[in-house]
């Protein structure tokens, strides 16, 4: 049995949720949600930089994965 195709289904699903979940951390430090990120003592620099280079990443993944021929 081949898992080729099972191994894809869950990595686009794995980075589809990984790119939410960063998106969502982006939205907060944009200040588009209303949470306050300075009382968990990260500098809010730091908080962008992570959630950009996760979403980034993220982003890289999926759309390799979308693209991606057999």
């Amino acid at each position: 049995m081949d898992s080729s195709p099972n191994k894809r289904t869950i990595l686009i699903i794995a980075s589809a949720v990984d790119l939410i979940l960063s998106g969502i951390v982006l939205l907060i430090y944009f200040g588009l949600f209303p949470v306050d990120i300075s009382g968990l003592g990260v500098p809010r620099w730091m908080i962008g930089l992570i959630g950009g280079v996760w979403f980034a990443g993220s982003l890289a993944v999926l759309t390799y994965q979308l693209t991606r021929t057999e």
